[in-house]
């Protein structure tokens, strides 16, 4: 069995720079991975916000045409409106004008029978004297 071999001062320090240096090297190793990792995903969040940007964009544009056909339908849909009342307040006027007539015609026709009866009576009257 191999005995316990006292370590020097020197070897210790030697031993110490040798672990130092080669974790160093492995920090170097993953730092240029990380740097070229940093790099592709720097590329990828680039290209993420740009298609971001375009959707947001196609979105506000998609919601301003919405905006102008809905604006469009709302005038179109008061022009309709606004026709029918004109039409409706036609139709009314129309339909008063005939009753207007209609009433002239009844007083007339009533006038005249008011008119024929009276001269009846005078009629009977110069008759029978």
């Amino acid at each position: 069995m191999a005995g316990f071999k006292e370590t020097k001062f020197n070897d210790r320090m030697d031993t110490a720079a040798k672990a130092r240096a080669e974790m160093l090297a492995k920090a170097k190793i993953r730092a240029e991975a990380t740097k070229v990792n940093f790099e592709s995903k720097t590329e990828e969040r680039k290209a993420i916000a740009v298609a971001r940007d375009e959707r947001a964009a196609r979105r506000t544009e998609e919601k301003r045409l919405a905006a102008i056909e809905t604006e469009k339908r709302r005038k179109e849909e008061e022009e309709r409106r606004k026709q029918a009342e004109i039409e409706a307040k036609a139709q009314a006027e129309r339909e008063h004008e005939e009753r207007v007539a209609a009433m002239e015609a009844l007083e007339t026709e009533q006038k005249a029978k008011r008119d024929a009866r009276y001269a009846a009576r005078k009629a009977q009257k110069k008759k029978g004297r």
